[in-house]
């Protein structure tokens, strides 16, 4: 095993040095470096392994599964019995619902987060006030703007609901408990373990990136000049994988992005700073008693989160798969397409930016032709058919 390891990652260097000699001898706007192709080839392969959810037992469990997708289209949930998840995460949209801000009962303040391939994170929702899934997935049922039921109306619900109640004996083993909490708890890890199955596709920059690992330069060649240039501009000098790294185009962290945090007049939305308080505090985070796993083994990141000034105003770095399926963008909704995005990053007004922060970003001053292509290179992110519920990896 070792020595094929070994033999494997020696392949994969060649195939790069192949590659890059290769691509250095094409036109000059869309050349790649030895080092360039390092950074491409590290934004895969895709999709990556399935790992069970330590914190909850239903995870990967086919009965708890299809009881999750049951419970995500149930509008029963909801305290008017009129609004389910899928009422503002649509499966034809990538699980996003294309408004600006997401409207259940009410409006709300955010933008409706896409699930696809929701299972890699490791903070939840645009501020991460939640450490695991199943917790993300119970808070907007007891949100009273989003469906606004009850720990009790749920746990009732599935009491009460023959059907609902034989799918709980199925997917956990044991008729549905009778305390209130842990039953809406249960129901909260099947939706998680639903959730964990929605896996993005394939997509054209894939094929070009596995052919650059695997020094096939013939198929590598099949990828468009445009996102070629995108891509160059994406690791080069947009530096956009600083941010957007790995196989699911995101560091999974939270940053200013210089976008306004007002709501309305007045009032403001602090991001990732009420996130970790609200964090801290939960009794559904991952060092409470309602994880399944003992040791707390994924607990390690609550168990050290500090609360930082330059917090304020921070929001999570979404992924980028399936993006030209995912408009309107940024936590408040505010960018309508791609194109404004990178215009905004383009333009970016530096003043907005914390004292405080990191700072990490400065305006690119993108020449039209550069936009288009970057553009381009995003929209190559995105898979061609809608997702569906695929399982394990």
């Amino acid at each position: 095993m070792r020595l094929r390891g070994i033999a494997s990652v020696a392949g994969a260097a060649a195939a790069v040095l192949i590659a890059a000699a290769v691509f250095a001898a094409t036109p000059e706007d869309a050349t790649f470096s030895e080092r360039d192709l390092r950074s491409i080839v590290a934004l895969g392969p895709w999709p990556v392994d399935w790992r069970s959810d330590p914190s909850n037992r239903a995870s990967g469990r086919p009965a708890a599964i299809a009881f999750g997708e049951a419970l995500f289209l149930e509008p029963r949930l909801s305290g008017t019995g009129a609004v389910s998840c899928a009422s503002c995460h649509r499966p034809e949209r990538s699980f996003t619902d294309g408004q600006r801000r997401a409207a259940g009962i009410a409006g709300v303040d955010r933008n409706t987060p896409s699930l696809a391939n929701v299972r890699l994170q490791r903070w939840f929702g645009w501020d991460g006030a939640a450490d695991n899934l199943w917790a993300q997935s119970l808070r907007p049922m007891l949100e009273a703007r989003e469906m606004g039921g009850s720990v009790k109306h749920v746990a009732t619900l599935i009491r009460d609901d023959a059907a609902l109640g034989a799918r709980y004996r199925e997917a956990f083993g044991t008729a549905p408990p009778a305390d209130d909490e842990a039953l809406a708890v249960d129901v909260a890890k099947a939706l998680a373990a639903y959730q964990e199955t929605l896996v993005t596709g394939r997509t054209p920059f894939d094929d070009f990136r596995d052919a650059l690992a695997r020094g096939d330069t013939v198929a590598a060649a099949r990828y468009p000049l445009a996102a070629r240039r995108g891509l160059a501009l994406f690791i080069g000098k947009g530096g956009c994988n600083v941010c957007h790294i790995g196989p699911n185009f995101t560091n999974g962290e939270f940053h200013d992005t210089g976008v306004p945090f007002f709501v309305a007049p007045g009032r403001v939305d602090a991001g990732r700073y009420d996130g970790i308080r609200r964090v801290q505090a939960s009794r559904y985070n991952l060092l409470g008693a309602f994880s399944d796993d003992a040791r707390r083994t994924t607990a390690t990141p609550v168990r050290h989160v500090a609360l930082d000034h330059r917090n304020f105003g921070e929001f999570r770095t979404p992924t980028l798969r399936n993006v030209a399926r995912t408009a309107p963008y940024m936590h408040d909704g505010s960018l309508a397409t791609l194109r404004d995005v990178v215009r905004h990053y383009s333009e970016l007004d530096v003043e907005r930016l914390h004292a405080d922060g990191e700072r990490i970003l400065q305006p690119l001053h993108l020449k039209a032709r550069e936009i288009d292509d970057l553009v381009a290179f995003l929209e190559s992110l995105s898979e061609p058919p809608p997702i569906t519920g695929t399982g394990r990896n």
